[in-house]
């Protein structure tokens, strides 16, 4: 879906994203072949804006790693785009690289970036309270994206189904400014297009990602092409991100300030979003990928993910997750 740290970015996590990341980046990647060039989409989304900051800093290059960072405006662009072997690496979510693993991608996830713990969000008009209160409204979203499974998620908490609205299906940046202008009552989107949505007077969001934990993790996914014949970038990135935590922990109003400026908001718009976006430390990395059966691993969301997508009939089989969840990069990043 148009979809998803810098200083104050979820508080509670501070202490340990700053401990963890901070012995994470301490020694570079081995050296890239010469003329392998890796391209890494990302859109908009608070969890991946780091990229950018990576970039500004100089970080690839001190992970010798050559890298061509290609923004999308349109975050289901990026999908495809990785999907169809476009480009090489994506920042995308669980929810939405299962759909593609179904329809034949060959891919593997390598980091989790990010849980969405606010950022994603469903805001209506003044006078609906509640989800049950979107019973017969017109709800703008991007189809068979990230903020729709949310929305569906929270239909389905209110014992409603996405029969009982009038879907709008729209680019995230173009939902939101539809429900800006008054021309739906209610829209699903992430942040930073949340604030757009939330401009409009009256507005207030009636559900957010925070009341579904774990269900929308954020990702490095790269093509198994990538992740087997070129091992060294791979483990070049991944390293990379964790430098950047590590950079932006020294480096805090300048990683505010280029993030913002990519978000195309204020430093001090952008620093609203902090609890919204939770950054994982390199061990809260080895836990997602280690098999459990909580909302914090990956193998019991992706299980949810394909049973809730197979009904809201948003997705069609079921996706091989065999190796599917690649930790080996995460396991070798420097301690």
């Amino acid at each position: 879906m148009i979809s998803r740290r810098w200083g104050r970015m979820c508080r509670a996590a501070a202490v340990a994203l700053l401990g963890a990341t901070m012995l994470a980046a301490c020694s570079p990647a081995p050296p890239a072949a010469p003329g392998i060039k890796i391209t890494l989409g990302f859109s908009a989304w608070p969890g991946w804006f780091p990229w950018q900051v990576a970039q500004e800093a100089g970080l690839f290059a001190r992970n010798n790693v050559d890298v061509e960072l290609r923004y999308y405006e349109s975050y289901t662009e990026s999908i495809n785009a990785l999907a169809s072997g476009e480009i090489d690496a994506n920042s995308q979510t669980l929810n939405d690289t299962l759909p593609s693993v179904a329809g034949g991608a060959d891919l593997k996830i390598v980091l989790v970036n990010d849980n969405s713990t606010g950022n994603d969000k469903i805001i209506a008009r003044e006078g609906i309270n509640s989800v049950a209160d979107l019973r017969g409204t017109r709800v703008a979203v991007e189809q068979g994206t990230v903020d729709h499974y949310l929305l569906l998620l929270a239909l389905a908490e209110a014992n409603l189904t996405g029969e009982d609205i009038e879907l709008v299906p729209l680019p995230t940046d173009a939902a939101a400014a539809a429900f800006a202008a008054g021309q739906v009552d209610a829209v699903g989107a992430f942040a930073p297009n949340t604030s757009t949505a939330l401009a409009r007077p009256g507005s207030r969001a009636i559900a957010t990602s925070a009341e579904f934990p774990g269900a929308i993790p954020d990702h490095l996914v790269v093509t198994a092409d990538l992740a087997q014949n070129h091992p060294a970038e791979v483990q070049a990135l991944v390293n990379t991100w964790f430098d950047t935590m590590d950079w932006i922990g020294d480096n805090r109003e300048a990683a505010v300030s280029i993030m913002a400026r990519r978000g195309a908001v204020s430093a001090e718009e952008y620093r609203t979003y902090d609890a919204g976006t939770t950054l994982l430390t390199r061990r809260q990395n080895l836990d997602a990928f280690t098999a459990g059966t909580t909302p914090a691993h990956l193998n019991y969301q992706a299980a949810r993910v394909v049973e809730f997508l197979n009904a809201a009939q948003l997705m069609q089989g079921s996706p091989n997750l065999d190796g599917l969840f690649d930790s080996r990069f995460v396991e070798a990043v420097p301690e």
